[in-house]
């Protein structure tokens, strides 16, 4: 099944496809209760067909309850960036503010930043609460797989020492177009994944060049700290990222990106210089 948050009439809906249609299930935002749902909904004996859409405009697909995501686990990214392989999995976060939609803009303030980079991976939705489980527990979890794009700002982590403002910006979290549902998707780790920068490839690899596995990912995260239904774990990406191209390529305004993986569909995004206005003093009343 493909769950989706659309905009109809405007307000969002969740809708599902499970025939090669789209059609509206329920109300949105894209909450999980509310696409667990509209995955009620669209189950065997249900017919929750409310309207079938002709047209598709998609947000974001799930508004998370947090953003984990994994850095350096792709053994072909780790070779293009000269670092060491970590030995066990490098999380960081990403700001909730930082998620916007399929066929959104990527707005770049070139005030703030000037080196902006792409990095398609694939996103796991967390369905149950997890805690102490094994990896042959884990994939039992996963309510779902949808593609991400963790935009990131190179000279912004490069100053920083540390990842959460340069992965944060807004707008800088794309996910979509939809949720596939695990029982589409039962083996995550052979998968094809490209992105492409104005129909040029600039990543092509597997979801098999994983360093950690998603079922590892989720095992050592949950060893740590509680997953909750609704978060989102961003596995990390492969190879071809601009930053460590020769010579180095940064996203420029207008550019086309486009993540596709095999299984799930492509999400569609385009770079806007946009310069943020000052922010005013706030004044006392």
């Amino acid at each position: 099944m493909r769950l989706g948050v659309v905009k109809h009439e405007g307000r969002s809906r969740i809708a599902a496809n499970t025939d090669g249609t789209w059609q509206l299930i329920a109300d949105g935002p894209g909450d999980f209760g509310n696409l667990c749902a509209a995955a009620a909904a669209t189950g065997p004996g249900q017919s929750a067909k409310e309207h079938v859409l002709s047209h598709v405009e998609f947000e974001a697909p799930i508004t998370p309850r947090s953003i984990i995501a994994v850095g350096l686990n792709y053994f072909d990214h780790i070779v293009e960036t000269g670092m060491e392989a970590p030995t066990v999995p490098l999380l960081f976060g990403k700001l909730l503010s930082s998620v916007t939609g399929h066929e959104s803009d990527i707005v770049v303030d070139p005030s703030i930043t000037r080196r902006v980079d792409w990095e398609g991976e694939i996103a796991v939705v967390i369905g149950q609460r997890m805690r102490g489980v094994d990896a042959r527990e884990a994939m039992a979890g996963v309510f779902g797989y949808t593609i991400a794009n963790d935009v990131s700002a190179r000279d912004l982590q490069a100053v920083d020492g540390q990842w959460l403002r340069a992965k944060s910006l807004d707008t800088f979290c794309p996910l979509g177009p939809y949720i596939v549902t695990a029982d589409e998707l039962p083996d995550p780790q052979d998968l094809a994944i490209t992105t492409t920068v104005n129909g040029r490839t600039v990543q092509d690899s597997s979801t098999s060049r994983m360093l950690f596995s998603v079922a590892e990912i989720i095992e050592f995260c949950a060893r740590h700290f509680t997953l909750h239904p609704g978060d989102l774990i961003l596995t990390g990406t492969p190879w071809g990222c601009g930053e460590f191209a020769d010579p180095r390529v940064s996203l420029a305004d207008g550019d086309r990106v486009e993540v596709s993986i095999e299984g799930i569909g492509t999400l569609s995004n385009t770079v806007r210089f946009v310069k943020v206005p000052t922010p005013r003093r706030i004044e006392a009343r």
